[in-house]
């Protein structure tokens, strides 16, 4: 046998297995996806959402308790986050370009991007909830704005340095600082990209549950108070799926659908956004 031939021959295992391995996969995913369909729409209804926390044994109640401290909690993690991020990006972008310390700065932002999210939160518990003494939502905010930024940081870097340089060059042919130049000419030409990264890096941490055990962990009742322990969707639908009671399970699964369908939005806006971006 030649040497094209056992290629040929490779080529063709290594193509059934890898088709076999990927249809493998599918057929999983799908399958979650299904059973969380199937058990999340038959536990939405409208008390899902309005509805107070059900007591135990009680069949009547909602999430609006989760929900709302959910919202919260992203809401302030993405206002920490966003300007942390965008503006350490355009640093080492525009300012520390190709120095030392933005290469440390980018090196650090891939680490921190693969860090398991448990040692953010056990980092937050030790420096925010151990010293105050109890548990708080605005740690559970401060926990996934840490995880948010390196993903705004390398984003808006890497959409920056996409910017030809020739449109900085006329922004300063005509007498522009550069401050002027990177707010009128560099942000609008990535502006669709930095976007992209704030929307994919939002849905990354709304589905995360173990910064949250650490920090925020959960609250029983409904509260708007930061400084207090804050109930969140991923954490609730946690306790309720190892509850005892049939209600409460069937809240976890409206939970995880509902969150579900978060994420999916957010990814499918970021991708559209990617795609317009790259088109025009």
């Amino acid at each position: 046998m030649d040497a094209v031939k056992r290629r040929k021959i490779v080529n063709n295992i290594i193509l059934v297995l890898s088709t076999f391995a990927a249809i493998f996969g599918i057929v999983w995913l799908f399958w979650i996806l299904g059973t969380l369909a199937y058990k999340g729409f038959s536990a939405i209804s409208l008390d899902v959402f309005i509805g107070d926390p059900p007591s135990p044994g009680e069949n009547s109640g909602g999430l609006k308790h989760a929900i709302v401290g959910q919202a919260l909690i992203v809401l302030t993690a993405t206002v920490i986050g966003i300007p942390l991020g965008i503006l350490a990006g355009t640093y080492i972008a525009e300012y520390g370009q190709n120095s030392r310390l933005a290469k440390v700065v980018r090196d650090l932002s891939d680490i921190m991007m693969s860090i398991p999210s448990i040692v953010v939160g056990t980092f937050i518990y030790a420096i925010l909830v151990k010293p105050v003494g109890h548990f708080m939502g605005i740690a559970g905010a401060v926990s996934l704005a840490i995880m948010m930024i390196p993903i705004i940081l390398r984003t808006t870097d890497d959409m920056l340095r996409l910017v030809p340089p020739e449109l900085r060059e006329a922004g300063y042919a005509l007498g522009a600082t550069k401050f002027k130049v990177i707010k009128d000419i560099v942000y609008r030409s990535a502006i669709t990209g930095i976007l992209t990264g704030v929307i994919l890096s939002v849905a990354r941490i709304g589905g995360e549950t173990a910064p949250l055990l650490f920090t925020s962990f959960n609250n029983n009742f409904f509260t708007l108070d930061m400084t207090q322990p804050m109930a969140s969707l991923t954490v609730t639908m946690y306790d309720y799926a190892m509850s005892p009671y049939e209600y409460w399970q069937e809240l976890a699964w409206a939970a995880a659908l509902i969150l579900t369908v978060s994420v999916l939005g957010a990814n499918i806006l970021g991708r559209v956004l990617a795609s317009w971006k790259f088109k025009k």
